[in-house]
């Protein structure tokens, strides 16, 4: 199954896993390439450039498969120095990095400079124009129902995909909502060219999280998650837990970023995953939980993932087209 995005990124399957906070380490990132697909490092795991340097290293002598690097450029609250860990990608090796948050043009000298390839993850298809503008080779666009950051616009997938194929020349990778080869047959038919996967990941056996965790997005159903920061304008879906129902009701009494800090704080989040307490601190999960039924090794995902893609198109697309002849 070779698409553009597989061909512009020398890898064998159109899947993609995203980067995501305390989960894109090198095991999970290695075990996802190896596999066939494109694993991503989270860079802002690590506390310094110089620690997410070693880290893409480490990563690059888990596989020989091409593998990527993340950099999420967010508004915060501490100074971040985002240059700094750019030039450490660039020094890194890898030749793939996924750039999310604000625009990432001001990076893209480092990144351009080491021959590296810049997919931009994007909410809006004004944003992904001007990705390809100043130089991205493909973008990544994400849909209402994704983990994280949806936009504030709540455009599904459904729309969003084939409105950017009219408008795009680069290739695109529908994010949002998928887990299995059902989805990945959708976003093939719709126009993209590979599809990126947070969540589901999330819930396989290498994914560097607790078991109560995964167990959990096992047992949710797609009702299973909410939409923070809503009056921040800085939208972020995240599991229903306790302290997500806290934050919606501070929300509403119009609480100020400052309020709200602590109980956001990525350290609460870290504590989520290692010590399985699902209600300590926000994490993030997209609607795609309600088709997650198992734990399994990211290779038989994917193995699996792929099959019935070539299944659903072999046998029931091709059928109905043979039926009608």
């Amino acid at each position: 199954m070779q698409t553009k995005i597989t061909k512009l990124l020398g890898i064998k399957h159109p899947i993609i896993q995203g980067g995501m906070q305390w989960v894109g380490t090198p095991e999970l990132a290695s075990a996802v390439s190896n596999a066939g697909g494109l694993g991503i490092v989270t860079t802002l795991i690590s506390p310094t450039p110089e620690e997410a340097l070693k880290e893409i290293k480490r990563a690059l002598d888990m596989t020989d498969k091409p593998i990527g690097a993340n950099l999420t450029i967010l508004p915060t609250l501490k100074p971040v120095p985002y240059n700094e860990y750019a030039k450490a990608i660039a020094k890194s090796g890898v030749k793939i990095v996924e750039t999310a948050g604000k625009n990432p043009e001001e990076l893209m000298p480092i990144f351009k400079e080491a021959g590296i390839k810049v997919i931009h993850k994007c909410t809006t298809i004004q944003h992904a124009k001007k990705a390809e503008k100043i130089g991205c080779c493909a973008v990544t666009l994400n849909g209402f129902e994704c983990a994280g950051h949806p936009g504030e616009n709540d455009i599904p997938g459904l729309i969003q995909i084939p409105r950017a194929k009219d408008q795009l020349s680069i290739p695109i990778i529908a994010s949002g909502g998928f887990g299995d080869g059902r989805g990945l047959v959708a976003a093939l038919s719709l126009g993209a060219e590979a599809i990126n996967m947070g969540t589901r990941f999330l819930a396989t056996k290498e994914a560097p999280v607790h078991e109560n965790v995964k167990k959990a997005l096992v047992n949710a159903d797609e009702n299973q998650t909410k939409l923070i920061f809503r009056t921040l304008n800085n939208t972020t879906r995240i599991y229903k837990n306790k302290i997500a129902k806290e934050i919606i009701e501070m929300e509403k009494r119009n609480a100020s970023i400052e309020e709200l800090a602590p109980l956001v704080s990525g350290i609460r989040g870290k504590k989520v995953f290692e010590t399985g307490d699902l209600d300590y601190g926000v994490w993030t999960a997209g609607m795609v939980a309600g088709i997650i039924n198992d734990i399994p090794l990211v290779d038989e995902l994917i193995k699996r993932i792929i099959a019935d893609a070539e299944n659903i198109i072999k046998t029931r697309l091709m059928g109905i087209v043979e039926n009608q002849g």
